[in-house]
């Protein structure tokens, strides 16, 4: 049986390669939701904002999204890590 991938390794392809962390976790459909709602949650901030605010603040949804789905992949990873690790 193949060990899981370390929780680090999974979070850290997360933040660069958004939606990448639920994939290599093994759950892509989780992955194509966290993108879509990154992208539609953007969106909706950018036309709610006006161009005064700062590029984050426009974009502020699809950030936040962003930042739940890291923390979700980094949760599962560790979670399959450590019973994987507990199992031996």
């Amino acid at each position: 049986l193949r060990p899981p991938l370390h929780p680090y390794l999974v979070l850290a392809v997360g933040v660069v390669l958004p939606g990448m962390g639920q994939v290599l976790n093994n759950t892509p459909i989780r992955a194509v939701v966290f993108v879509f709602f990154m992208l539609t949650l953007g969106v909706v901030s950018y036309h709610l904002t006006t161009p005064a605010h700062s590029f984050f603040g426009r974009h502020a949804g699809g950030f936040f999204i962003y930042a739940i789905s890291l923390v979700d992949a980094y949760r599962f990873a560790r979670l399959r890590w450590e019973l994987f690790r507990n199992k031996k």
